[in-house]
């Protein structure tokens, strides 16, 4: 029986619970917010098992989460992508403007989403014919070290040529095995490869081509020639551009374009994070932040389902799924225009982190910041043991430094574990000859005590 650990997860065989519990490997506390995305994961696939008709009517229930900032918000949509095997995007609300204003427009996000969507498509497609491919690309390389006897014209019979045929074949077959061996690896070849000549073409104003959905090969065709090169390579390297090769010639893009759309349409998930800069205060309509509300305007139409024309076509956004972050330590949820508020009809608040969620943040994830110090050091043959009175120290000395200057939750123990360790990264292994370091308490306290009782030094080293 398999191991179920060792298969892929996907949404369909994980209950919110399961994601609860694949949440809790890597953040600690903020059980409202897993649980309000777990079940917005879990719906995504319930949603496809309802019948068409009423299929179309269920709408996607849209996340804010609301808490100020290194307590999580963007670890949790990290992680959900990793769990979602579905399109996924993450973008910073404050990158785009409004219409009329140099930089980003809104609709770039379901394009880029698309892009990504039909890259994870074909990515599939292409493991399911990796192996076809590996065969036809053996095939090309045997063609270049033992060429294949062409058949002469029926002029007469010629006694010579079917043992030519023969020997060829012969020789062939015992080069593949070579081939397959890996003898042959590193025998030189000439290969031609492909370069494709794109005109140089420049758009005037904010928009790139990318942001237009204009792609270059679709508007042309034919028209753009196909140069090749002749390069000189190893055996192991041209099987890996001609394993590429054969692969995109046995993929039918025009079906995994089709079925990425399907996907966004269906899946996709979009993490909108920074959502607080662009609601501004209320009665702030001039100055630097003009089209804050502007970008909320654009947004709505997104968020509300509506259709974008992409590069691969038009995509429907009625039933994407948006999860909203924001910190909101100026503005207010309030604050956004209360059309976009109703669009988010679900809003989970995350708590601050305390001394007790420090210590757990240090030692129960499994990217757990001690243990990925403990293996930065081991590379130098140093073992770093962090004691547990040392991690106390660790966690309370940050949740002060929270207090004291200013709150960025767990980011916080970043720059302590910085600090507390720079003489240790810097001499190892120049000038360290122990085996074994033991982070303690006493360390802990000499080391950053000065530091934290000195607000004005804090201030700019921690």
């Amino acid at each position: 029986m398999t191991d179920k650990k060792l298969q892929p997860l996907l949404p369909h065989e994980l209950t919110p619970r399961e994601i609860v519990r694949e949440l809790d490997k890597y953040i600690i506390g903020q059980q409202n917010a897993k649980k309000s995305v777990a079940i917005a994961l879990r719906n995504r696939w319930r949603r496809l098992q309802v019948p068409t008709g009423l299929r179309e009517e269920i709408m996607p229930n849209n996340i804010i989460m609301i808490g100020p900032t290194g307590v999580g918000k963007t670890e949790i949509a990290r992680r959900l992508a990793k769990l979602s095997n579905a399109p996924f995007i993450k973008v910073e609300a404050s990158k785009f403007t409004e219409v009329g204003y140099v930089g980003r427009d809104v609709e770039s996000i379901v394009r880029d989403l698309t892009e990504y969507a039909v890259n994870m498509v074909k990515a599939e497609r292409r493991a399911e014919v990796n192996d076809k491919a590996k065969n036809l690309s053996e095939d090309r390389i045997l063609d270049i070290l033992i060429p294949p006897t062409r058949k002469r014209q029926p002029a007469g019979f010629d006694v010579n040529e079917g043992t030519e045929e023969e020997d060829n074949h012969t020789t062939r077959e015992k080069f593949r095995q070579k081939l397959r061996a890996g003898q042959l690896e590193d025998r030189v070849i000439e290969l031609d490869v492909t370069t494709s000549a794109a005109p140089l073409m420049q758009v005037i104003g904010p928009m790139n081509l990318e942001d237009m959905g204009v792609n270059l090969q679709d508007m042309f065709g034919g028209l753009l020639p196909k140069k090749t090169k002749q390069r000189k390579m190893t055996v192991a390297e041209a099987r890996v551009i001609l394993t590429n090769e054969e692969a995109q010639k046995l993929i039918d893009h025009d079906a995994a374009i089709k079925e990425a759309i399907n996907r966004v349409e269906n899946s996709g998930i979009v993490f909108l994070d920074e959502i607080d800069k662009i609601a501004g205060s209320k009665g702030q309509t001039a100055g630097p932040d003009v089209s804050r509300e502007g970008v909320q305007r654009d947004l709505l139409p997104i968020v509300e389902g509506s259709n974008v024309m992409t590069k691969y076509g038009m995509v429907a956004t009625d039933h994407i799924l948006f999860i909203a972050s924001g910190a909101f330590h100026i503005s207010k949820p309030s604050d956004l225009i209360p059309e976009l508020q109703g669009r988010f009809p679900i809003r989970v608040e995350l708590n601050s982190l305390t001394e007790e969620d420090f210590v757990k943040i240090l030692t129960i994830p499994q990217n757990a910041l001690i243990k990925q110090y403990a293996a930065l050091v081991a590379t130098e043959g140093i073992e770093l043991e962090f004691r547990e009175d040392g991690i106390r120290e660790i966690a309370h000395i940050a949740s002060e430094v929270n207090e004291q200057v200013e709150n960025i939750g767990a980011r916080r123990l970043h720059t302590i574990m910085t600090t507390l360790l720079e003489d240790i990264l810097y001499d190892a292994p120049d000038k360290i000859h122990e085996k074994n370091l033991t982070i303690d308490q006493k360390l802990v306290m000499n080391r950053l005590s000065g530091i934290v009782k000195n607000r004005d030094l804090s201030r700019y080293i921690l």
